[in-house]
C-alpha cells in the first residue's frame, strides 16, 4: 500500500497565513477590519442592513468619503455586501457577508471589553501621567 499523500492535498506551509510575516496579505486585511472605521462599521452592520447615511450618522464622527472608502475597501475583502435599490432615487444598502458577520461579531465583543475597561484605563493614564 502506498502511503503518499495525493499531490492536491500538500498544503505548502509559505502559502499559509501568518499576520506577523512582513509580505503576508492578511495584514492588510486585518488593517482594513481593525482599522478605527472599519471596526465600527463592521459592527455597526451586526444590527442590520444599512443605507449610507443611516451607516454614517450610526459611526458618528467618520466622513463620508472615509466611510465611503472603508466600506469599498470591506465589500473587496468580501466582508460588505453592497446592494444597489432600484428606487426612485436610487438606495444603496449595505449588509455584512458571512464571513463579515463572523469578523464583526468578535470585533463586537473587543469593543464590549474595552467599554467595560473604560474607567480602569483611565486610573491607569492618570497614574502614568503623574509619574
Amino acid at each position: 500500500m502506498n502511503d503518499a499523500q495525493p499531490t492536491e492535498n500538500i498544503v505548502d506551509p509559505s502559502l499559509e497565513a501568518d499576520v506577523f510575516s512582513r509580505n503576508c496579505s492578511s495584514r492588510e486585511i486585518l488593517q482594513n477590519v481593525t482599522s478605527r472605521w472599519g471596526l465600527l462599521a463592521l459592527v455597526a452592520l451586526l444590527d442590520g442592513e444599512l443605507r449610507f447615511n443611516a451607516l454614517r450618522r450610526r459611526v458618528d464622527g467618520v466622513s463620508e468619503r472615509m466611510l465611503s472608502v472603508t466600506l469599498q475597501s470591506l465589500e473587496r475583502d468580501g466582508y460588505v455586501r453592497r446592494e444597489m435599490l432600484q428606487a426612485i432615487p436610487p438606495r444603496v444598502e449595505y449588509s455584512l457577508t458571512e464571513a463579515g458577520t463572523q469578523v464583526a461579531q468578535r470585533l463586537s465583543g473587543l469593543i464590549d471589553l474595552v467599554e467595560a475597561q473604560v474607567d480602569e484605563v483611565a486610573e491607569a493614564r492618570a497614574a502614568y501621567d503623574g509619574r
